[in-house]
C-alpha cells in the first residue's frame, strides 16, 4: 500500500533486493510502467494488476480490466514475453503522446480522466487560432519526413486505430515494431472531415492522417525540449527523441486461462 510521500520506484527496489521472485503492482500505466521498468533491469517476471482509470497494457496483455482481485492469480500464472518501447533511454509501455493532447495533459485545468470529454476539448483547441503545431522532422529506415502536426504518437505494437476518443486494442505485444500515428495541421475545413471520419471510426485512408512502422524512429523537433506524455504521464523529453523497440524484453505473468 502507497502513502502519502512514498518512493514506488524505491520500494520495489527494495522488494527486489529482498529475492523477490516477481514484482507487482496494482495501479494504471504509469505505474505499471515504473515497476515494468525496475522488473525488466533485475529479470523478474512482472504482474500489472489492473487498478488504474484506463488499464490499457494490463487488458492487451490478458488480464480482465473489471477484476483486480482476479488478477492476483497471475503471481501463479503463466509467463509471456512481451516488447516494450524506449524514448531517449525511458521506457513506456503504451505509447509516447506529442502535440495538443501532451499539452492537456500538461495543463492541470484541462486534465481529465475521461477519454471522451479529453476529445471534447481537444477539438475546439485544435481549430482554433491560438492552435500551435507541432513541427519535427523524422527519419525511419534512411528516409527523413518532415511534418506539421497537431498530435503524434508513438506506440508499442500497433493499435486497432479507428477512433481518436479511445484508443482500439493491440492483438499482439511481440510484434517489435514502433507505430508512429500523425495528425497533420491541415486546413479547418479538412481537419473537420477527419475528425468527422473519426468519429465514425474510419480513420484509414483520410487526408492528414499519416501512420508509418519501424523499429527505430527519430523524432527531431526543432526546440531544444518538448512537452510530451509516457503512457498518460506528463514529462519534458530533450530534442532529438530517440525511439527503439526492445522485441520480447519483459517477462509478464499472466492469469491462468480458468
Amino acid at each position: 500500500m502507497l502513502g502519502s510521500g512514498d518512493d514506488l520506484r524505491r520500494l520495489a527496489h527494495e522488494a527486489a533486493d529482498r529475492g523477490a521472485s516477481a514484482l507487482g503492482m496494482a495501479g494504471g500505466d504509469g505505474s505499471h510502467g515504473a515497476v515494468a521498468a525496475l522488473a525488466l533491469g533485475r529479470d523478474l517476471p512482472f504482474v500489472p494488476v489492473p487498478f488504474g482509470t484506463r488499464n490499457h497494457f494490463a487488458r492487451d496483455v490478458g488480464f480482465d480490466g473489471d477484476d483486480p482481485v482476479g488478477s492476483l492469480a497471475a503471481f501463479d500464472g503463466t509467463e509471456r514475453r512481451v516488447d516494450v518501447g524506449t524514448v531517449s533511454g525511458r521506457l513506456f509501455l503504451n505509447n509516447v503522446s506529442l502535440g495538443v493532447y501532451a499539452s492537456f495533459v500538461h495543463d492541470p485545468r484541462r486534465k481529465t480522466r475521461n477519454r471522451l470529454i479529453a476529445f471534447a476539448r481537444m477539438a475546439p483547441a485544435a481549430l482554433g487560432r491560438s492552435r500551435r503545431p507541432l513541427a519535427f522532422s523524422l527519419e525511419v529506415d534512411g528516409r527523413r519526413e518532415n511534418h506539421l502536426a497537431l498530435i503524434a504518437l508513438v506506440a508499442n505494437n500497433e493499435y486497432r486505430m479507428t477512433s481518436l476518443a479511445e484508443l482500439g486494442e493491440r492483438t499482439r505485444l511481440d510484434e517489435g515494431l514502433l507505430h508512429l500515428y500523425v495528425i497533420e495541421a491541415v486546413g479547418r475545413r479538412l481537419l473537420l472531415a477527419l475528425l468527422g471520419r473519426a468519429a465514425a471510426g474510419s480513420l484509414e485512408r483520410a487526408h492528414g492522417w499519416v501512420a508509418t512502422a519501424a523499429p527505430r524512429l527519430r523524432v527531431e523537433p526543432p526546440r531544444p525540449r518538448v512537452h510530451a506524455a509516457i503512457d498518460g504521464e506528463p514529462v519534458v523529453l530533450e530534442s532529438p527523441l530517440e525511439f527503439e523497440i526492445r522485441p520480447r524484453a519483459l517477462r509478464v505473468r499472466v492469469p491462468p486461462p480458468d
